[in-house]
């Protein structure tokens, strides 16, 4: 079974800031544990920023970008050191380090490398142990929080399991100390996406519950089965993979998308967005066919060939599809709403699909 466990920083450290000693040495007894049952396990771990912040004795959070950057770069040796140490104590001395930026997923080539990285690693027996490289992120190309990147890696290298350990058990239908906790969840709905809030219990971490569903989501049109769980429980770590212990489940999708696709439907970042009429709507989603500039309504956003759009319904306004683009922004906008054969006529136009139905993905 291939397993990525994603740590936050709200579970890597104590309430001063500085990293959790004590909490790193038992998750790496845990992981251990889990590759000598036979497991290929991957780790995404949070907690860089924090690590610095911590370490370098400051009271209040950074709060511009260069401040960040600087925290990253103290914190992020800092979380290895530990790794390496605590890993090392428990016979697993080979461990790697991957610094990741949305742009390494957004590049088709660079892609591609650092899934076969992660792939040769984990057959070589290595942890991988991959961050986000917030000491050269932009806004531009950050993933916003670590729970998207952690699903992103479980679709790159087709994961098995995506366990994010947080400060919570699980998804409660409600506030965590007045609700049931949800044990499992086979589809997300609008209203288990009701359940979940935007901010992070602890204060410390970037995301909240609302990113895990999220990530959720990516990881189960992937394939991948989703566990919730709280990071203190790591003496169960067995059964909550099995399932069986304290923890939400969710259920990978009954329909996978293939490699190609899911990187066109998450890896690449979206650079703008097509609204349709509901005839094209129709046509994209029950008949599987490309999209063309008649059913096109409106554009929004500064895109290029090759770049990926959001297709959405112009009715209803909501999200239905992601796909590589043939044409750019400034020729969409010309040739909008017009048939195939008025097209050619107004632009050069080399094909006739918009968007070929092979790099379109209905999500």
């Amino acid at each position: 079974m291939k397993i990525v466990n994603h740590v936050g920083t709200s579970t890597l450290t104590e309430k001063n800031g500085l990293l959790n000693k004590r909490y790193i040495k038992e998750f790496a007894k845990a992981v251990a544990g889990l590759q000598n049952d036979g497991n290929k396990v991957l780790i995404v771990s949070s907690g860089a920023i924090g690590a610095g912040q911590g370490h370098l004795e400051l009271k209040e959070s950074p709060k511009t970008l260069r401040e960040k950057q600087a925290l990253a770069a103290v914190g992020q040796p800092i979380i290895m050191a530990y790794y390496y140490a605590y890993f090392a104590k428990y016979g697993k001395k080979n461990v790697a380090q991957l610094l990741l930026t949305r742009d390494d997923f957004d590049n088709r080539a660079k892609y591609i490398n650092a899934r076969n990285t992660l792939n040769e690693l984990t057959e070589r027996g290595i942890i991988p142990i991959i961050n986000e490289n917030d000491t050269v992120a932009v806004e531009e190309i950050n993933f916003g929080d670590n729970d998207t990147l952690a699903a992103l890696v479980a679709a790159a290298v087709d994961a098995d399991k995506l366990i994010i350990f947080t400060d919570v058990d699980g998804l409660y239908d409600g506030h965590p100390s007045k609700s049931n906790l949800i044990p499992r969840v086979e589809k997300i709905t609008e209203k288990i996406e009701s359940f979940a809030t935007g901010n992070s219990a602890s204060g410390k971490g970037t995301g909240g519950m609302k990113t895990k569903l999220t990530a959720a989501k990516i990881a189960s049109i992937s394939g991948t089965d989703t566990i919730i769980a709280n990071g203190e429980r790591l003496s169960s770590l067995k059964e909550i993979i099995e399932g069986n212990g304290t923890c939400t489940v969710f259920d990978a999708g009954k329909r996978f998308l293939e490699a190609k696709k899911t990187w066109i439907a998450f890896s690449k970042k979206p650079k703008g967005n097509i609204f349709v009429d509901k005839k094209a709507c129709e046509v994209l989603t029950k008949k599987g066919k490309s999209l063309l500039a008649a059913g096109i309504v409106k554009i929004n956003g500064d895109f290029k060939r090759g770049d990926t759009v959001t297709v959405s319904d112009f009715e209803t306004k909501k999200d239905f599809a992601r796909g590589l683009v043939n044409y750019g922004s400034p020729d969409l906008h010309k040739i909008k709403g017009k048939k195939t054969s008025e097209m050619k006529k107004i632009i050069e136009a080399a094909e006739d699909e918009i968007i070929h139905r092979d790099n379109l993905v209905i999500l």
